[in-house]
């Protein structure tokens, strides 16, 4: 009867689990950024760990051990340059979501709550209409600009955007290339589209 009523608890948690994912990955990561190759990614760390928490608990294995193999493992991927912040944000939501339902399968509710805090604020937080008003692009100009006010200039025109901030991460005076890290406001015609 044990063994039956683990198997209906860890059932539950897998439930949970899943539905989470689900609700992070494609209700909020792919409807707000569109890579497909990063659902896959998020979906199949969280279930690996939800299934190497849940059989640690089962066989009463350290779970330090299981945390320090999470640690090494989920590091390894997000080096990339590829990935941004707020993509890394994603992978430890879902690396949490996989811990949280795995240990907290004996307390459904408590994983309940937890699910919903961290989608709740990852929803929030990654609002278009909170940080939509800005945006982030390296820009690669065919022109060498001594002056920092003919550079801003130069951008803002080529961007038709107000430039809040730049840092010039390269410069070529064989090739006349500059290469800028750029900051700037969405212009109010552009951000119609947001939701």
């Amino acid at each position: 009867m044990g063994s039956t009523t683990e198997g209906a608890v860890m059932t539950a948690g897998l439930v949970m689990d899943l539905a989470s994912v689900v609700v992070l990955a494609y209700g909020l990561y792919y409807r707000r950024h569109h890579r497909r190759d990063l659902l896959f990614a998020y979906v199949a760390l969280n279930v690996g760990i939800f299934a190497v928490v849940s059989l640690l608990l089962v066989q009463r294995v350290d779970i330090a051990v299981g945390f320090g193999l999470f640690g090494v493992l989920s590091i390894i991927r997000l080096r990339s340059s590829e990935i941004t912040q707020q993509e890394i944000a994603y992978y430890f939501v879902a690396i949490v979501l996989g811990l949280v339902n795995g240990i907290a399968q004996a307390w459904p509710l408590t994983a309940l709550l937890l699910d919903g805090v961290l989608l709740a604020v990852m929803y929030a937080a990654d609002h278009p209409r909170l940080l939509g008003r800005t945006r982030h692009q390296v820009v690669t100009l065919d022109v060498v600009h001594s002056d920092p006010d003919l550079l801003r200039a130069d951008l803002e025109s080529r961007l038709r955007a107000r430039v809040l901030h730049y840092v010039v991460t390269n410069l070529d005076y064989v090739r006349d290339v500059t290469v800028v890290d750029v900051r700037y406001a969405v212009p109010p015609h552009q951000r119609a589209g947001l939701r």
